[in-house]
C-alpha cells in the first residue's frame, strides 16, 4: 500500500517528528537523561547516535533581554552613503567592514579593519545559514576589537545584512550568538564607543566590495568541525 500510495511509512513519519520536536527541547534544558532508555531521553538517544552532530545543540535558547544596550544601530539611507565621493561625515574612530558570502563549499564570513589595515577571511563550515553568517561576521569584528585595543575612543562597524543588524539592536533575543555579540559589545564599551551603521550592497561602496571578497576567500576554505 505505502509503494502504491508513494507515501512514507506512517511510523518513520512519526519517529521522525519526535525526534525533531525532543531536539529543542534538550537544547533549552528541558529534557534529562534520568532513565535513557525511557520515553522522550529514548528518542534522544537514538537521535544522537544517528549523528553525533545533534549533540551539539540549537541555535536556540530561552529569552534573553537587552533592554539598556551600550552600543547604537543606525539605518542610513543609500541615498546618504551615495551622494557624494566620500562616506557619511558621522562616521568617526577605527572604521569596521563586516560580510558575508556562500560559494559551492559553503559560507564564509568577511572583516576589514580599514583603519588598522586588518583583513580577516572565515570558514564558516555547512550549516550556517544567511542570518547567522552575518552575525558571525560582525561577531569576529567585535572580538578584533577586543584583542587589538587602540587608543581611538570610537569605532564604526558596517555591515550590508539589516536582519543581523536589527537583532543586535532588539530588547528580546532567543539566539545564542547574537546575545554573545551584544555581550562583548558591552564589554568593549568601557574602552571604546561602538556604532553600528547599515551599508548598502557592495557595488556601492568600495570597502565593502574588498570585505565581501575576504568573505568569499572565507567560504572556499576547508572548514575544519561538524
Amino acid at each position: 500500500m505505502v509503494a502504491l500510495t508513494s507515501l512514507p511509512p506512517l511510523d518513520l513519519v512519526i519517529q521522525s517528528e519526535a525526534q525533531s520536536a525532543a531536539h529543542p527541547y534538550w537544547s533549552l534544558g528541558c529534557c534529562s537523561y534520568l532513565h535513557p532508555s525511557q520515553g522522550h531521553s529514548s528518542i534522544l538517544m537514538q537521535l544522537q547516535r544517528s549523528d553525533p552532530v545533534l549533540k551539539m545543540g540549537v541555535e536556540v535558547m530561552r529569552p534573553a533581554l537587552n533592554l539598556e544596550p551600550k552600543y547604537r544601530v543606525t539605518m542610513l539611507t543609500r541615498e546618504e552613503w551615495t551622494r557624494g565621493p566620500r562616506m557619511p561625515p558621522i562616521f568617526k574612530g577605527l572604521f569596521w567592514f563586516t560580510d558575508w558570502s556562500r560559494t559551492m563549499e559553503g559560507p564564509g564570513a568577511g572583516v576589514s579593519g580599514q583603519s588598522m589595515e586588518r583583513r580577516l577571511s572565515v570558514s564558516l563550515g555547512n550549516h550556517a545559514t544567511v542570518f547567522l553568517a552575518e552575525v558571525y561576521a560582525i561577531f569576529a569584528c567585535v572580538y578584533e576589537l577586543q584583542m587589538n585595543v587602540r587608543a581611538e575612543k570610537y569605532a564604526t562597524l558596517r555591515c550590508d545584512g539589516q536582519a543581523a543588524l536589527k537583532a543586535l539592536q532588539a530588547a528580546k533575543t532567543t539566539s545564542p550568538l547574537v546575545q554573545q555579540c551584544q555581550t562583548m559589545l558591552h564589554d568593549i564599551y568601557t574602552l571604546q564607543t561602538a556604532g553600528m551603521y547599515w551599508v548598502p550592497g557592495h557595488p556601492e561602496v568600495q570597502e565593502n566590495e574588498i570585505t565581501y571578497k575576504l568573505a568569499k576567500d572565507g567560504s572556499a576554505q576547508k572548514f575544519i568541525g561538524p
